[in-house]
């Protein structure tokens, strides 16, 4: 498990109002920056080991914790300079920098140091940063040995992933009482290095969290294949694509999988049905997938409208999520995952507004079903609001038919009984641990197999 799996996530908003409760009840501004400070200088003191720290500071509170974590790096026997862009600008700020006895040297004149800690902007940034500033500050990352950032790398909305002009990358950053929407959301994701958080105690909303790793245990003793779950793919014109999924599904732990209307094909697990109105009827299946491989003619419209009359937990991916549309969807009254990935997700629900987290939330209340929109950053959410964000997967994953195999691996989950959107957070999950698994070059064969050894670890 990482540091942040299951921990909430916030807005700049929230973590705003977060603070003003706090403060509201009993805490000042300068309890909370010497909370967060003295959290960055523990940090930084482990990962320094030694070696001479840099601490650049910006004119707010952000700058504060910086000051506040100085002095404490200092007073535990650290070589600490401090640099600025500016003089502090708020009260708990001031009195931080006042407590700090050395001296300040002006950013663009400082000399690099072996750690460098960014405290120049945190939470609530909305705008480029001046050119100058982030010059020296990417000047400073490429010449220190490691680099960790306080709250968010400057130069990063907080939240939507984006960035607000040049943003060098880190090793490491510390988030302040919770984790933030671009810790997680690419592009910022992947500069932000390992995440840590510290924690200030503040009462955080829960609706949005981490991904972390599913609790799903071996079949118990009374088990047999339909009480493990029992998945159905409807096979398509690109048969390979179905097979993947079914293949997923079962080293997912189901205990059946048919391919129904499928040209054969697989490990002898599999059973290959006819494709009729009697098989789809069968009350056994714990979940239909219609999508991978299915082509995009009036055959596959036809498959798609006998799916979608079933009274089966569906699950929609790939051509699919090109034939069907949301009125569609939204007047179906039977659990439903879809699994698009961007261009899929721009056909079906149109190019949304806001960030990923509020692209998914919404299509997901429009369409009545859980929605996992893929990527580098995964974000998943269902009807009522709930959001579950992964964090980045293996690069290597940007290969053909891993989609379909995470169909298959959510596909096992939701016909285990797990609900919607526990199925697919599992799914996720288990499709990023088996990527994690798999030698680097690795094609979606290997992470079907890979699964088998994942899914007896969880």
């Amino acid at each position: 498990m990482t540091l942040i799996a299951g921990l909430p996530i916030v807005t700049a908003t929230e973590m705003r109002a977060a603070e003003d409760q706090v403060i509201a009840a009993d805490r000042s501004v300068d309890d909370l920056m010497a909370q967060a400070g003295a959290g960055v200088a523990d940090i930084v003191a482990q990962q320094a080991n030694g070696r001479r720290v840099l601490v650049i500071c910006g004119p707010g509170n952000n700058g504060g914790d910086g000051y506040v974590a100085a002095c404490r790096l200092a007073e535990a026997g650290l070589s600490v300079r401090v640099a600025a862009i500016a003089a502090p600008r708020t009260d708990s700020a001031i009195r931080a920098r006042a407590a700090w006895h050395g001296p300040v040297e002006a950013l663009a004149d400082a000399a690099p140091a072996p750690v460098l800690v960014d405290c120049l902007f945190g939470t609530g940034l909305t705008r480029a940063i001046d050119p100058a500033i982030a010059a020296a500050l990417v000047r400073l990352v490429a010449a220190a040995e490691f680099s960790i950032a306080v709250d968010l790398p400057s130069g990063v909305a907080s939240d939507d992933g984006m960035l607000l002009g040049a943003v060098p990358a880190f090793d490491r950053t510390v988030a302040l009482g919770a984790v933030k929407l671009s810790h997680l959301l690419q592009p910022s994701a992947s500069l932000c290095g390992m995440i840590d958080v510290v924690d200030l105690g503040l009462d955080l909303p829960g609706t949005t969290t981490v991904l972390a790793p599913p609790v799903l245990g071996p079949p118990p003793p009374e088990a047999h294949k339909y009480s493990r779950g029992m998945v159905a793919v409807i096979g398509g014109a690109m048969a390979g694509a179905g097979l993947l999924t079914a293949i997923a599904a079962l080293r997912s732990g189901a205990g059946y999988v048919t391919v129904l209307g499928g040209e054969g094909g697989g490990p002898h697990a599999l059973v290959h049905r006819p494709l009729s109105a009697t098989t789809l009827a069968e009350t056994r299946i714990g979940a239909l997938v219609i999508g991978p491989g299915l082509g995009r003619d009036e055959g596959a419209r036809a498959k798609l409208a006998d799916a979608l009359s079933t009274a089966h937990k569906l699950l929609i991916d790939g051509d699919a999520l090109h034939l069907v549309s949301v009125d569609q969807l939204a007047t179906r009254r039977v659990p439903m995952v879809l699994t698009p990935h961007a261009g899929e997700f721009a056909a079906l629900f149109g190019p949304g507004v806001g960030s990923k987290i509020d692209r998914t939330r919404d299509a997901a209340r429009r369409s009545g079903a859980v929605v996992v929109f893929k990527g580098a950053d995964t974000v998943i959410a269902d009807p009522k609001g709930r959001v579950i964000v992964a964090e980045p997967g293996s690069s290597w994953l940007s290969t053909a038919g891993t989609g379909d195999v995470l169909a298959g691996a959510i596909a096992a989950m939701l016909a285990s009984g797990l609900p919607p959107i526990d199925a697919a957070a599992a799914g996720v999950w288990l499709h990023a641990a088996a990527a994690r698994c798999c030698a680097g070059a690795f094609i979606a064969d290997d992470l079907a197999f890979a699964l088998s050894a994942v899914r007896g670890g969880v």
